[in-house]
């Protein structure tokens, strides 16, 4: 009897690899202190930091049973070339889901205009790595640059990913600037679509769900993050309710372990419905894989194996079950 077995590799469709270096240091701390301390470790990267601190990132990833990475990138240029140079030496597939960012934040993130910005992603492109849209928020992109990039990523057929309805700030923020909720003033600049990902969505509203179902764009949930960072959390049922497609992602990398982050979202669903029925086996696993690589883009990613003889595994009469409803990421089998 064979005592591993093969499965599509994890996709991880959102990760700010150099926010692992904060884990453990900002507990007790709200998220916008929290924010603080990031932006802080952001201003000291440099290209040969994030090579080196990025390499290792990536191989915790793969060795938890990721095989691809969207890398929500807003370093900088020459950090984005490291970045991939390291995914390539830790053996993971990566889309740069280059970041543009036209207010707040650090002097680094930003760009002084669109043109700017498509100048930096066309040359990642010229390099031969894969990339995505990020606006990075409504907060970071006013609404003509959201327009902008709405209509160059469909007529690239690019990804676009962004984050929206984090935080109630952010929503309260948006209101008072443009009478509308984040995911609305997407839909208004033409940014949704099937190619689209909104990160968290942790607290949109029914008419946001909506109008993400009519346009078929999916959410990247984060678990474990939006449990560290106090976030809330995605009300899932209603998300399956309409149909609209899920992924998971690493975020802040404060856990690597893509078993937890669908436990966490499984266990939402049930606390949320009061049923232990709300995904089958195969769906959860078609969201931490298939959905991912959708989401980025990618039609290809490496396969993992499943050590059976692993002891969590022993003596488990439906592994796959078993996978994620009770083990950790020390079930991957480690690579030759």
């Amino acid at each position: 009897m064979a005592d591993t077995f093969q499965l599509p590799g994890f996709v991880d469709a959102h990760c700010h690899a150099f926010q692992r270096s904060l884990r453990g240091r900002t507990e007790g701390a709200d998220f916008w202190a929290w924010r603080e301390s990031m932006l802080d470790l952001a201003r000291c990267q440099t290209p040969g930091r994030v090579r080196e601190s990025y390499a290792l990132v990536y191989g915790e990833l793969r060795d938890a049973g990721y095989t691809a990475v969207g890398e929500f990138h807003y370093l900088g240029l020459a950090e984005a070339h490291a970045a991939a140079e390291a995914a390539s030496e830790a053996g993971i597939e990566v889309v740069l889901l280059y970041v543009a960012y036209a207010r707040g934040g650090l002097d680094r993130f930003r760009q002084e205009s669109v043109a700017e910005y498509l100048r930096g992603l066309e040359e990642l492109r010229g390099a031969g790595i894969r990339v995505g849209l990020a606006p990075h928020s409504v907060r970071a992109c006013p609404r003509d640059w959201l327009s902008e990039l709405g209509r160059y990523a469909e007529e690239h057929k690019l990804p676009l990913h962004i984050h929206a309805d984090e935080q109630p700030r952010e929503i309260e923020e948006c209101l008072a600037e443009h009478g509308v909720r984040p995911i609305e003033l997407l839909a208004d600049c033409g940014c949704l679509g099937r190619r689209t990902t909104i990160v968290h969505g942790t607290h949109a509203d029914g008419r946001e769900l909506d109008l993400l179902a009519a346009a078929g764009s999916r959410i990247c949930a984060c678990p474990t993050t939006e449990a560290n960072l106090g976030d809330g959390f995605l009300p899932v049922e209603r998300v399956l309710h309409r149909g609209i497609g899920m992924c998971i992602g690493s975020d802040s990398n404060v856990r690597i372990d893509p078993f937890e982050e669908l436990r966490e979202l499984d266990g939402i669903a049930r606390r949320q419905s009061g049923r232990r029925d709300v995904f089958s086996i195969d769906a959860l696993l078609a969201i931490g894989s298939d959905e991912g690589a959708a989401s980025l883009g990618l039609e290809q990613w490496p396969t993992i194996e499943i050590d059976l003889s692993h002891p969590q595994l022993r003596g488990v009469d439906e592994p796959l079950s078993a996978l994620i409803h009770s083990c950790s990421a020390e079930v991957v089998r480690a690579r030759e």
